[in-house]
């Protein structure tokens, strides 16, 4: 069995913010958006906190490319009803938040919201979801292009480019069978493991500079506690679960009982029964037999 690594959340709090560990996050990076990606630099970005007694709901780190996009990438590891408008407010408060007061539009900032999610965000089958804006004719189904001056203006091809580009890992609902190099990025989230054959950029980083071996006695206890802290999470979690499982279940039938004496009731009444035989044979108070 491969060695165990470091948790891809605990290192993104942790390890990935030292620029000796950029090649890390490049990797993973170049390999979902299929691009080269330099990180420049990484950003503070206000969710993320410091403190080892968090209990890590969710971690991020916001990076910076060369190219002068921002990336964005959380992980997510609890249901929040409200996480795709999370979203939406996150790489709207980037944009505003990098585009200086009175700087033109054409400045505005690509940014790429990476959200890895060990919960259940949506429905969906897939592991990888991807989106991307674009403009479709209500009429004729065509998409809406950029004039060729707008290209030559703002060095770039298609609409798509302005707009925040979205991606969602369902990390639980991948199969563990790597088929590409990504899927190798995929299997390390899920597995926090990487086989000797993966090629993927930035595994290679990761193999030497994620072991749980390697860090040091301090380091290792705090990661120890953390993952005790996720697992402890993991089990109140399912244990509230079951019990809204469990309660649900035995109210659905007490109101399942609670409408078979209803239907017997009004059964009994229609057949011209006392309201004395059927609050005997039911149960149901005479008021409740008279509104029948």
């Amino acid at each position: 069995m491969p060695p165990t690594h470091i948790r891809f959340d605990w290192a993104i709090k942790k390890l990935l913010r030292n620029k000796a560990n950029y090649g890390v996050l490049a990797g993973f990076l170049s390999e979902l958006l299929r691009k080269s990606i330099a990180i420049q630099s990484i950003l503070e970005s206000e969710s993320n906190q410091q403190d080892e007694a968090d209990k890590l709901n969710r971690v991020d780190i916001l990076a910076e490319n060369d190219q002068g996009e921002l990336l964005l990438i959380e992980v997510q590891n609890s249901t929040e009803q409200d996480y795709f408008h999370r979203m939406l407010y996150g790489t709207s408060r980037l944009i505003t938040h990098f585009l200086e007061r009175g700087e033109l539009y054409g400045n505005v900032t690509k940014v790429y919201s990476v959200n890895i999610d060990y919960c259940s965000l949506g429905q969906g089958n897939d592991y990888i979801y991807q989106g991307k804006f674009y403009f479709r004719g209500l009429h004729l189904d065509d998409k809406l292009r950029l004039l060729i001056k707008q290209q030559e203006l703002f060095n770039i091809q298609d609409v798509y480019e302005i707009f925040p580009e979205y991606y969602v890992i369902k990390v639980n609902n991948f199969n563990e069978v790597a088929k590409d190099t990504l899927d190798e990025w995929i299997y390390f989230l899920k597995k926090s493991q990487i086989k000797e054959e993966f090629t993927a950029q930035g595994l290679a980083e990761a193999k030497e500079n994620l072991l749980v071996d390697s860090l040091s006695e301090a380091e290792r206890a705090n990661y120890l506690r953390f993952m005790e802290n996720r697992r402890y999470e993991i089990s109140l979690i399912e244990s509230s679960r079951s019990e809204g499982r469990l309660e649900g279940l035995e109210e659905g039938m007490e109101q399942g009982k609670q409408q078979e004496k209803i239907n017997i009731a009004r059964i009994l009444k229609q057949q011209g029964t006392d309201l004395d035989t059927i609050t005997a044979a039911t149960g149901l108070t005479r008021e409740e037999i008279e509104q029948l």
